[in-house]
């Protein structure tokens, strides 16, 4: 079964950092690209970054340039979004996304989604 699992996140204070993990079974990442995305409440799914398993060649929104960095492991079938210098407009459900050969950064060429994962940055 071909599943996408997040992990990583949490209540965190504005200036805190997060680790997100998106870990892959029942396929290899291999010659994917991965998208985080995320929705906030009432608001539409948007793209965050993307990161091409056979290059490394990385995508970023830029509401979240310099403050995220989206990287791999390919041994562990894992794709993480280090997220730094978080602020309260960053709160969303948190979703990884896997498309074939390719990075977008919007939501219609993923044929794969994880379940999200909760992230909310207040004080």
């Amino acid at each position: 079964e071909v599943q996408l699992v997040e992990s990583g996140g949490g209540l965190v204070q504005p200036g805190d950092s997060l680790r997100l993990s998106c870990a892959a079974s029942g396929f290899t990442l291999n010659n994917y690209g991965i998208g985080w995305f995320r929705q906030a409440p009432g608001k539409e799914r948007e793209g965050v970054s993307c990161i091409k398993m056979n290059d490394a060649s990385t995508y970023y929104a830029d509401s979240v340039k310099g403050r995220f960095t989206v990287s791999r492991d390919s041994a562990k079938n894992t794709v993480y979004l280090q997220m730094n210098s978080l602020k309260p407009e960053d709160t969303a459900v948190y979703y990884c996304a896997a498309v074939h050969f390719i990075c977008a950064l919007s939501t219609g060429p993923y044929d794969y989604w994880g379940q999200g994962t909760p992230v909310t940055v207040s004080s």
